[in-house]
């Protein structure tokens, strides 16, 4: 990849990343996405009241929260700020698990020179850190099983490419798309979805006979719920493939409850959607009918409190498919402070210059 510059580090955290990596829309430096107050008050101090030396320190209120975005707010910093080589910055690095009030970036200089980059910072640090502590929390809950990030269809696409390093960072290197694995090289993967089925005129034996025509160095991954009979339909598609079946995911809608329950007793449980008695079930059926090899991926709803449920008790699942629960929740929101004034405290009340032991000094330029 042209400039990739990622190299992993020690622990597998990932090195600074420069301005040189980060592409950044020109119109950042033009206050077009800066909040119109922080634009007016730059203005304010230019004219009125500038050469003042202030500390910016960002932070947020979550306990185990895991900290991303830092290396592309400095470079965002290094390249839109106004004499970026006069400022001084400390920060911690992606990947770092922080706490509440725990302080992630200072910056020191003319206010005049960086506030303007305030709110900016701000929405950075929030998505990728809530994005990194998603899949910091369901790679937690997995407890060694494998995962592969969904995310690309739960928000619009420019979100794929930032979100895919922040997934990167918090340890989930399998993805969907090539965006989502551009930072570190990563390739997107995939099975089938169902619109093959669907215009194979619903038949799942042929539309996998036609993947693997098409990829024939491949063995085939099928969605199995295209007819809501995740069971019945993976055994007849593993006596029809053979070893060229590796998997079967089951994608079940939550709004409808599999035909392997018409005939039994449900009253004990939910069966609606992807039902760990449905997985069960699948296990068993598969390795009965002589097909103990083939693995079952689950989707659809998987969040980190139900992958470590499942995790706990047992439910026999080889991969899970995760990508609302990663992206379409915001968990850390940061806020920036003024908290010293010409090397005095100086902060509105309740706020004030928090000191920090990880905090490293970052250089510049970064090359």
């Amino acid at each position: 990849m042209e400039e990739l510059e990622i190299k992993l580090k020690e622990e597998g955290k990932i090195s600074r990343l420069t301005n040189k990596t980060f592409k950044f829309d020109p119109r950042l430096g033009e206050g077009f996405f800066a909040a119109n107050y922080f634009l007016k008050s730059n203005k304010i101090v230019k004219e009125n009241n500038p050469g003042h030396i202030v500390t910016m320190q960002f932070f947020q209120r979550r306990d185990d929260s895991m900290v991303c975005g830092l290396d592309e707010v400095i470079a965002l910093i290094h390249k839109f700020a106004h004499h970026p080589e006069n400022l001084e910055i400390y920060a911690l690095n992606d990947g770092d698990i922080i706490q509440a009030n725990e302080p992630v970036l200072k910056v020191t200089g003319k206010y005049e020179d960086f506030g303007f980059l305030e709110s900016m910072i701000d929405g950075i640090l929030a998505r990728r850190s809530s994005v990194a502590t998603n899949v910091y929390e369901v790679v937690k809950a997995l407890n060694g099983a494998d995962v592969f990030s969904m995310a690309d269809r739960q928000d619009e696409y420019h979100t794929q490419i930032g979100d895919g390093y922040a997934t990167y960072v918090a340890g989930i290197r399998k993805v969907s798309t090539d965006a989502q694995g551009y930072w570190w090289g990563g390739k997107g993967m995939g099975t089938m979805p169902h619109a093959l089925i669907q215009i194979s005129g619903g038949d799942i034996c042929r539309a996998a006979d036609l993947y693997h025509k098409t990829y024939p160095n491949e063995q085939v991954t099928a969605l199995i719920d295209y007819n809501n009979n995740v069971v019945h339909d993976s055994i007849m598609l593993a006596k029809h493939l053979g070893p060229v079946l590796r998997a079967v995911r089951v994608d079940t809608s939550k709004a409808l409850i599999d035909h392997y329950f018409d005939d039994k007793d449900t009253s004990g449980f939910d069966p609606h959607g992807v039902c760990k008695e449905l997985i069960f079930a699948l296990r068993e059926e598969l390795d009965k009918a002589g097909f103990p090899n083939v693995k079952i991926i689950v989707s659809s709803g998987f969040t980190a409190d139900k992958i470590r449920e499942w995790v706990k008790l047992g439910v026999p699942v080889d991969t899970y498919g995760v990508g609302t629960s990663l992206v379409n929740n915001m968990t850390v929101g940061f806020t920036g402070d003024l908290v010293e004034l010409d090397g005095r405290g100086e902060a509105k009340e309740g706020r004030h210059n928090m000191p920090s032991t990880r905090l490293a000094k970052v250089p510049y330029p970064i090359y």
